[in-house]
């Protein structure tokens, strides 16, 4: 027996579109919403993400088009979890590519997951209290998506909201 397991894109779309919206909701007295000091490749301004079973925080993430960031991911969860941040066509690809890795066997250990570059985004793997920095040039133009790939999590919620804010006045 076979069984592929597969989240069409409609759906990843319409998750992050729910929790971008309750997270507007919820989250918008918590956080500053004003301007940001956009961070350069001399100087990345520190984004600081903790990925819980399930979650990620902060939700929002705020990010200014164009600037350069350090993400500083820390996996606060029991479970391994990934960082996916990309457009529709990344998450669709990674979520095609876990989704095929995913053994059959319930014992089994899933084999390494990589997409070729282009379609690639960034995407760091950690294991339970595992941390990881990278350093991110967030694009000018397009949307950004923010979820986790491993088998079972995105249809549990883990997906990210990411905000684009005004740079800060020099």
């Amino acid at each position: 027996m076979s069984v592929t397991t597969s989240i069409p894109l409609r759906t990843l779309l319409s998750v992050g579109l729910a929790l971008a919206t309750a997270a507007a909701c919820a989250e918008s007295a918590a956080l500053p919403s004003g301007p940001i000091r956009p961070g350069s490749a001399d100087a990345p301004r520190e984004v600081n993400v903790i990925l819980r079973d399930y979650l990620f925080e902060p939700t929002p993430i705020r990010l200014v088009r164009g600037e350069t960031v350090r993400f500083n991911i820390v996996n606060g969860g029991l479970l391994p979890h990934d960082f996916v941040l990309g457009g529709a066509a990344v998450q669709a690809a990674w979520a095609s590519a876990e989704a095929i890795a995913t053994p059959q066997i319930l014992a089994a250990t899933a084999p390494p997951v990589s997409l070729p570059p282009e379609l690639a985004g960034l995407r760091v793997y950690l294991t339970s209290g595992q941390s990881s920095s990278v350093v991110f040039r967030v694009p000018e133009e397009g949307e950004l998506l923010l979820a986790c790939h491993i088998p079972g999590h995105l249809e549990k919620g883990m997906v990210g909201v990411v905000e684009y804010v005004a740079p800060a006045a020099p």
